[in-house]
């Protein structure tokens, strides 16, 4: 297996872990009922999102704690979802790639999961 060594990388690792979010009951509904996002069109911005994270590059400029806590007060996002979100995230890398920055973006998803979640419980 190799590395997530560019955007090519994190396309096809973003697709399939959308596909097991929209596939698990425990979550689904928050992006397809609640968010309501159209998959092709979030996509590519949640790849924009993890180039910037991971390779400093791509054309990220939202707030996502901004666009999570507007999600929280139309559904309130539990301690579940986190878990059930990141498990489905580590899951995926594992599945597809491993190496330095396999785990980097794992390190990174952890991070980004345990903010979002006090934000949100505090909120």
């Amino acid at each position: 297996m190799k590395d997530i060594e560019s955007r090519t990388d994190l396309e096809v690792f973003t697709r399939a872990f959308y596909t097991r979010l929209l596939n698990d009951e425990r979550v689904n509904y928050i992006f397809t009922d609640i968010a309501k996002i159209d998959l092709e069109s979030h996509l590519p911005k949640i790849t924009d999102f993890w180039e910037l994270s991971m390779f400093h590059t791509g054309p990220y400029h939202n707030n996502p704690m901004h666009v999570h806590m507007e999600l929280n007060d139309k559904e309130q996002l539990t301690s579940e979802h986190f878990d059930v979100w990141l498990g489905h995230f580590n899951d995926t890398v594992d599945e597809l790639f491993e190496g330095a920055n396999a785990e980097k973006i794992k390190t990174r998803a952890l991070s980004i999961a345990t903010i979002m979640k006090i934000k949100v419980s505090a909120h």
